[in-house]
């Protein structure tokens, strides 16, 4: 079993949304305080993000908020995290969550968002990490992305063995039994490319 103490979460910087999508936020941000799991995030304060950042810390729990400057000096940076790391650009900002991250989870989100989910699942299927990825289809949510994946395999364009880069979810309970019941990561230098 993989052990997870730091989870990377990619969601939404917008507030303007369902409200079931907040109250997902909000869920796993308790969830992840009371497993003693760290959140590792984009350090904003504002939208899904913001909402689950706040609800980590008000359950007792530690954050990590990475963000650039540019959006910092924006004043969208939550400078009530435990650690809020300030980098010069997006790609540093990716980097570093990759890095202090022991699996990913996707909550909704735009097209930053999808983005880093596609980024993270590229990285996997290149053979750059071999952590947990798992897409939280709150509400049906995700859809219309997993059978985009699902086109593009049946193009032609990728192996169906690309479908299980990721695991996809429908709750934050679904979430958490998945982190709890992932093997432990493993990359072989030798293996081939998915």
């Amino acid at each position: 079993m993989a052990t997870v103490k730091r989870l990377c979460v990619y969601c939404g910087a917008s507030d303007l949304v369902d409200p079931v999508y907040r109250a997902a936020a909000v869920e796993l941000g308790t969830r992840l305080a009371d497993a003693g799991i760290e959140l590792v995030y984009g350090g904003g304060r504002i939208g899904l993000m913001g909402r689950l950042a706040d609800a980590v810390l008000q359950a007792g729990g530690r954050v990590t908020g990475i963000i650039p400057a540019h959006l910092d000096n924006r004043e969208i940076g939550h400078h009530g995290v435990n650690d809020l790391i300030v980098v010069g650009s997006m790609h540093e900002r990716k980097q570093l969550m990759f890095e202090r991250a022991d699996a990913f989870a996707v909550l909704p989100g735009g097209i930053g968002t999808i983005e880093e989910t596609f980024e993270i699942i590229t990285w996997k299927q290149l053979l750059l990490h071999d952590k947990p990825i798992v897409i939280v289809d709150v509400a049906g949510y995700w859809q219309k992305l997993v059978a985009l994946v699902d086109h593009v395999i049946e193009s032609g364009f990728a192996s169906p063995r690309s479908r299980g880069l990721f695991q996809v979810v429908d709750t934050v309970d679904g979430l958490l039994e998945a982190l709890a019941t992932a093997r432990e990561p493993i990359v072989e230098p030798e293996a081939r490319l998915i």
